[in-house]
Order: structure tokens, then C-alpha cells, then sequence
């Protein structure tokens, strides 16, 4: 399931706050992203007919969660954009930054927990 850049925003206040009140909803979409109520329903309403979020008597949940949500999204983008390369990806999401020691860590750890074979 693909989601665009607003229903990602819109999906993160409902795993924010669900069960959420669609009314309150709407305000803390304002509040946030500047919204009016007539966007945060046509975003919501498409979120709906995509299987992410249900809206039942006025109350908004997720039928997604976050993690899975987010892993596909980074999959999709990894794939479509940089050839299922992660180190093309890794590349060019640090665009010549440098790390701190303890982030490279933090990385070397990750990357060893998600290793096949550490021969």
C-alpha cells in the first residue's frame, strides 16, 4: 500500500492519538499541518479506501501499524529510486555528513543484528 506524503502525516497523529475522535481529530491536524476540515476528511477518507485507517461512529484507528507501515514505505523507496541498493541509499541519505563515533555504533550494532551469516 502506497501512501503519499500527506496521508503519512495524517497517519502519524491517528497512531499518535487512537482512538481519536474524528472532531478532535481535526483540530490537531489544524494545529499541526494548518489543515481545514475539509482536507483532514478527504485525506482520511482515503486513508479509508486504502485499508489504513478505519473511521467508525465518528471514531478514527489504524488498521496499519507504524513499524510495518514505515518498513514498507522505506522498501518501496529503496527500490524504486536507488535500485534496491542500500548502500546507494545510505549514500545518499548522508550527502557527505559525518557521523558521530557513537552513531556509527549505533549502525555497525544494527547492522550486525540484521546479518546472515557472520562467518
Amino acid at each position: 500500500m502506497k501512501l503519499n506524503q500527506s496521508e503519512m502525516k495524517l497517519m502519524e497523529l491517528i497512531w499518535e492519538h487512537e482512538p481519536v475522535g474524528s472532531g478532535e481529530l481535526v483540530a490537531l491536524s489544524e494545529k499541526r499541518m494548518g489543515w481545514k476540515k475539509s482536507t483532514m476528511y478527504t485525506v482520511l477518507s482515503h486513508l479509508v479506501k486504502k485499508g489504513a485507517a478505519a473511521n467508525r461512529e465518528s471514531v478514527v484507528t489504524s488498521l496499519r501499524d507504524r513499524d510495518s507501515t514505515l518498513s514498507e514505505r522505506s522498501e518501496n523507496i529503496v527500490g524504486a529510486d536507488f535500485g534496491g541498493s542500500l548502500p546507494m541509499f545510505l549514500t545518499a541519505f548522508f550527502g557527505g555528513r559525518k557521523l558521530s563515533a557513537a552513531e556509527a555504533e549505533e549502525l555497525k550494532a544494527l547492522i550486525d543484528s540484521y546479518t546472515e551469516d557472520k562467518a
